[in-house]
């Protein structure tokens, strides 16, 4: 399920406070250590590369993830978009899921601004696409057609785990082709923890890869871009053409340093939460869920009575990403295990009164 989010206009004041915020696990907040620590830390301007936090984000980035430079920026979107037109010239052609977020929820920015069409290929509920649908996809040389310069994939997609060898098969078929490769890894870290897997091997076939820090670790914003030097510089250019190059960021990046020093193991915490939330509910007269979708931090429940229910816990002061009969629960730091009890409390209340 894409997110999707309200109009300027439609977002009102809720009755009752958000005490236990459920739609995503962007709304993480920094701890008190992490708040020390940006507090305390020494700064440069970015754009002239005299910023030791983000010099040093950016280095510490690029070896977990085994590749040879970073480069920080404000989003993933940002990462993404500028990692595509690093790696296309106007006109070509990338092939991505299309329930991924390059293809679903980043305003068709690759199109947009840089002129780089997009082939969306057919996914699966967990985000799978076959090795023959890549191959199909990929145009032939000739002037009918854009030329096909990238595939991007993604991982985790909607909280499913990609399948390793099957992501390097795709990588390893895409490069055969010609084609370079990008991941979209805004959760690669959940994965690669509900795997026991070094982050790097799960992107040793890639090319590039985005690494987002405001998501499960906790980092107020930003995301790191990691890859081939050449293809990094191209990245910086383009992150300065697009608006993205920053000041004395080193504040921000002190964070993203605490994290990833900090935050990684602690993800494998939201997972056992989501577990628990997902058998707590089973059997729930009116919920549906498909538990083997379960697999890191993300619920996914359909029910005919989910606009109701998203009411219902609000007023409880729990807040839900919920659209027609689906919704969304997503599982990260500030919910403990105190919370997740009130929050499975307040779902079987609702449905055992209706």
């Amino acid at each position: 399920m894409a997110t999707h989010y309200p109009l300027a206009e439609d977002r009102g004041q809720a009755t009752v406070p958000v005490t236990i915020d459920l739609r995503s696990d962007t709304v993480t907040q920094p701890s008190a250590a992490m708040r020390q620590v940006m507090a305390e830390a020494q700064v440069g301007d970015d754009v002239y590369g005299d910023d030791p936090n983000v010099n040093a984000l950016e280095q510490q980035t690029a070896h977990l993830l085994g590749k040879q430079m970073g480069l920080f920026l404000p989003s993933g979107t940002m990462s993404n978009l500028a990692s595509v037109l690093a790696h296309c010239q106007r006109g070509e052609e990338v092939l991505v899921g299309e329930q991924y977020h390059i293809s679903c929820d980043e305003a068709a920015g690759v199109a947009v601004l840089g002129s780089v069409a997009i082939h969306a290929l057919s996914t699966d509920v967990f985000g799978r696409f076959e090795v023959e649908q890549m191959t199909a996809a990929i145009k032939p040389n000739d002037y009918h057609c854009p030329m096909t310069r990238l595939l991007c994939l993604e991982n985790t997609v909607s909280g499913c785990i990609q399948d390793q060898s099957h992501i390097d098969t795709l990588a390893e078929c895409a490069q055969q082709h010609g084609l370079a490769t990008h991941m979209d890894g805004a959760r690669l870290l959940n994965a690669a923890v509900a795997q026991n897997l070094p982050p790097a091997r799960l992107v040793q076939s890639i090319d590039t890869v985005s690494l987002c820090l405001s998501k499960g670790l906790g980092v107020p914003l930003g995301s790191v871009l990691v890859g081939p030097a050449e293809v990094i510089d191209r990245a910086r250019r383009l992150r300065k053409m697009l608006g993205g190059g920053m000041r004395q960021a080193g504040i921000i990046a002190a964070a993203g340093c605490y994290a990833l020093d900090n935050n990684i193991e602690r993800l494998a915490q939201d997972h056992r939460r989501t577990k628990e939330l997902a058998v707590a509910l089973e059997g729930v007269d009116g919920l549906n869920f498909d538990m083997a979708r379960v697999q890191t931090n993300m619920l996914f429940l359909q029910s005919a009575q989910m606009p109701a229910l998203a009411d219902y816990l609000a007023q409880c002061g729990i807040a839900i990403t919920a659209i027609g009969q689906n919704a969304r629960i997503v599982i990260h730091m500030q919910v403990d295990d105190e919370a997740l009890q009130q929050v499975v409390e307040s779902i079987r209340t609702f449905f055992a009164n209706r």
